[in-house]
């Protein structure tokens, strides 16, 4: 399944007047400093306020803002109320997100602004988060979902400007996260363990390598107690070193649920 809607990120472009500086800080590009709450310093960004702090920055109780031109530190707004430079051509009021346009909105059930267009994304209600438009009806639900770290990197996802990649049981990891795990061979959630890929073609490939294998002598009756990790049966199969088959499913996504068996 495709990716879920990512919080903002760096981009190119100016999102002020003219003759008015440009503060690039890596994650932002804006015409103003924010002053932080909780001590008093100013940072290009709250990401770079996090990194160069023991404590957090509350973007929501930001109330100042340094004019990069004039310097002015005045209530946080769009633009300068003494040399009016436009500190970003996006501004969120609520989020107090100065940035260059990325067809940014601000979604009120997420809490946050999300980069669009707004047209390619849904809010998914059960699920808690803006999700693309062709998953409307057409994803596995997790109440919640996005209220967890990525189980890859243990960053937070909901917040993340990196997307989520929604994996067909429902759970979410971050899409750089996704590619790195699975371009290594894993298959499987990280959560429940079930398989994120159509492993279809894979399993018959299996069948056909069992076959062709013959286990020895000692083990060739001797049948074993297993629990699928796709489809939760628990059931018997002939024991195989190459893989224990879901006699439910056909999957080899299994585990040994007890000791070999002699009929």
């Amino acid at each position: 399944m495709a990716a879920a809607g990512p919080g903002l990120g760096p981009g190119p472009g100016a999102g002020a007047g003219p003759e008015a500086p440009l503060l690039n800080c890596g994650h932002y590009s804006r015409s103003c400093r924010l002053k932080a709450l909780c001590c008093g310093k100013f940072y290009t960004c709250r990401l770079c306020h996090d990194d160069a702090e023991n404590h957090q920055l509350d973007r929501f109780k930001v109330s100042q803002v340094q004019c990069a031109k004039c310097k002015t530190v005045q209530q946080v707004k769009k633009s300068c109320e003494r040399c009016e430079t436009v500190f970003g051509e996006y501004y969120c009021d609520t989020c107090h997100l100065f940035d260059v346009d990325k067809k940014q909105y601000h979604c009120l059930p997420c809490g946050i602004c999300r980069i669009g267009p707004e047209d390619n994304f849904f809010h998914c209600v059960k699920c808690n988060l803006c999700l693309a438009i062709h998953l409307r009806g057409n994803h596995k639900c997790v109440e919640n979902v996005s209220r967890q770290n990525c189980p890859v990197c243990m960053e937070d996802i909901h917040t993340s400007r990196i997307g989520a990649h929604v994996l067909t049981c429902g759970h979410l990891l971050h899409k750089t996260c996704y590619e790195t795990l699975f371009s290594k061979g894993a298959y499987r959630c990280p959560l429940c363990m079930r398989s994120a890929v159509d492993m279809t073609k894979y399993w018959e490939e299996l069948d056909t390598e069992i076959a062709q294998t013959t286990m020895p002598s000692d083990y060739q009756n001797m049948i074993v107690k297993i629990m699928c990790n796709d489809c939760q049966l628990h059931s018997t199969t002939p024991f195989h070193v190459l893989g224990l088959k879901c006699s439910g499913c056909g999957s080899y996504n299994t585990a040994q649920d007890g000791g070999l068996i002699t009929p």
